[in-house]
């Protein structure tokens, strides 16, 4: 059977750039893959025939080779036969994306370990509720933080006494090592050192030779003026300890601000529900209400004030974040109280103002009419 033509397979033009062949094979080698198509019989000739086409057309001398005669340049006397296309050079070709394509099939991920097993310490995460008030002013804190710091016995080599790790005889450092099966080869951690790439004879016994230590460290943080919840703070360095002597990962703080018992967060606003006596509502008066900064204000309730009513003190918010001088406002939203308990003396008064007769409730007397409206329609319709 006749072979098919290295760009069909692939599912290239002629002249595709070295990307856009490698995109190509990347996308069918990950279609075609045997353990992918279990159910399909053909899945593993086709993986075969893509990985055939790739191993020749990504190398420049090949692909001009075939670009000029075809399959006829890899038969007798002219190439590399077929054989040679799936053989030591195939393993380094599909070695170069099998850990882009299969990484998370395999449950395998690219890591930040460098030459001689080096590697960046992990990202800590650190949770930190702060008050209302704090977040008002601002505040420095102390937070204990748990996780790794570099063994200062070692110097975080792992190797007691000064000495030095030695490169891995396995793998000679690289950290994997590879086998074949079948026809392709996969690139495995390496067994000895565990993919460090280099191995210790004679471990540090503070740290057992892991180059670090488990140790709760205090921090001291700086909350800014303004902060709010989902805030995240970055300390850079402040992470797990590397590797290996690598470098330490990075702290990051997340701020959540706690719920404050009187006031409300809007942004830079603050809302305050702050009870009104049904006499002050109806005749209008001062009342005094909180700051957040501990202090309090005279407030002027204008009569007549329903309940929703809110009563703005400019520049009483909170301040924003990394920006001087600006300051949200501080919102009265006025609840008028009903009065409970009352004396003989009050309920009678209460009813020679009710016998009185006087029209005072101009939200009742427009709601009553609109109802009465209403039971007119009902009426009419019946």
């Amino acid at each position: 059977m006749a072979k098919r033509d290295y760009y069909d397979v692939l599912g290239v033009a002629r002249g595709a750039s070295a990307d856009e062949l490698k995109k190509a094979y990347r996308a069918k080698a990950k279609e075609l893959h045997p353990d992918r198509n279990k159910d399909n019989p053909n899945a593993e000739a086709q993986f075969k025939e893509v990985n055939e086409a790739y191993d020749c057309l990504k190398d420049p001398d090949k692909k001009a080779a075939y670009d000029q005669f075809g399959h006829g340049a890899f038969e007798a006397g002219m190439g590399a036969g077929a054989a040679g296309a799936r053989g030591a050079d195939f393993g380094s070709a599909f070695s170069d994306v099998f850990e882009d394509l299969f990484g998370d099939f395999m449950g395998g991920r690219r890591g930040g370990r460098g030459p001689g097993g080096v590697r960046r310490g992990s990202d800590l995460r650190y949770n930190l509720r702060v008050t209302l008030e704090d977040a008002f002013r601002g505040k420095q804190a102390t937070i204990s933080v748990p996780g790794s710091t570099k063994c200062d016995e070692c110097g975080g080599t792992g190797a007691e006494g000064g000495s030095q790790p030695q490169t891995c005889p396995t793998c000679a450092g690289h950290g994997k090592v590879r086998a074949s099966q079948g026809f392709f080869t996969i690139e495995r951690t390496c067994p000895t050192c565990h993919g460090q790439g280099q191995i210790v004879k004679n471990p540090c016994k503070a740290c057992g030779g892991q180059g670090a230590v488990r140790k709760d460290r205090a921090l001291n943080v700086n909350i800014p003026q303004g902060i709010e919840t989902g805030t995240r703070i970055r300390l850079a360095g402040e992470g797990e300890a590397g590797v290996k002597g690598g470098p330490p990962g990075d702290l990051y703080i997340f701020i959540e601000v706690e719920p404050h018992p009187i006031f409300e967060r809007d942004g830079l606003n603050l809302y305050c529900r702050v009870p009104v006596p049904m006499t002050t509502a109806a005749l209008g008066g001062d009342i005094e209400v909180p700051l957040i900064d501990g202090g309090r204000s005279r407030v002027k309730v204008p009569s007549g004030v329903q309940t929703g009513k809110q009563l703005r003190l400019r520049g009483k918010g909170m301040p924003a974040l990394q920006r001087a001088g600006q300051v949200g406002d501080l919102m009265i939203e006025v609840q008028v109280e009903t009065p409970v308990n009352l004396s003989r003396r009050q309920q009678e008064l209460l009813r020679e103002f009710e016998q009185a007769g006087v029209d005072n409730s101009p939200s009742s007397k427009d709601f009553f009419s609109k109802v009465k409206s209403f039971w007119d329609g009902m009426t009419g319709t019946g």
